[in-house]
């Protein structure tokens, strides 16, 4: 089984990476390959919504959202980490997850999702509830743990003080990890669920 976990600070070895590290110890103990990608330090431009996608498979801005194509589609499950600005995720974060959802036509029906957040203070919760959006749009189950997946600090390297925000990341991780190797056994016997066509409606007419 593989994870991905895109990493959306813009600080190498932050606050949020301690975060993910403690969720990578875990995958990697239980026999769960990972791959950690860090894109908040990358230039990566908004969804000009175009529609390129649908004639050519990828984004039509072949960047580090092209490359990441690939794994998610690979992987079982998904992880998104941010650190929050102003109540919200890192915007460059979250223009490559608008792209990257958006390009991708592959099924994501139940690939795992999970969220984490870091703050000095507050904005945790309704950063953690955006990024949800991303998941529950595309049938993917969403992993939850011991408390909302937060974690708190400001200076570089604080969030190692903060031991629930850490527990709490390990029992999301250990969360993830069932619930993957659950929906794969589920997906051998029963198959995933059945689909309906989409019935697309609009507010105008």
């Amino acid at each position: 089984m593989k994870v991905l976990i895109i990493n959306g600070s813009p600080r190498v070895n932050g606050n949020t990476t301690i975060a993910i590290r403690e969720m990578e110890a875990v995958f990697k103990a239980d026999g769960i390959d990972v791959e950690t990608v860090q894109v908040g330090n990358k230039d990566i431009r908004g969804c000009i919504a175009c529609g390129k996608c649908f004639d050519t498979g990828k984004c039509v801005f072949d960047d580090i959202v092209n490359e990441l194509a690939p794994k998610f589609e690979e992987a079982d499950g998904l992880v998104i980490a941010s650190p929050v600005y102003y109540a919200s995720a890192n915007a460059t974060l979250i223009a490559c997850l608008d792209r990257l959802f958006y390009s991708t036509h592959f099924d994501k029906t139940m690939k795992v999702g999970a969220s984490v957040v870091c703050a000095r203070r507050g904005g945790c919760s309704a950063t953690f509830d955006e990024l949800n959006k991303f998941f529950t749009i595309c049938n993917m189950p969403v992993a939850s743990s011991q408390y909302w997946n937060s974690i708190h600090g400001r200076e570089q390297g604080q969030a190692e003080l903060d031991e629930e925000g850490k527990q709490t990341m390990r029992v999301l991780a250990r969360n993830m990890a069932f619930l993957m190797k659950s929906i794969a056994l589920g997906k051998e016997k029963y198959g995933l669920p059945e689909k309906e066509a989409w019935t697309p409606t609009h507010f105008i007419r």
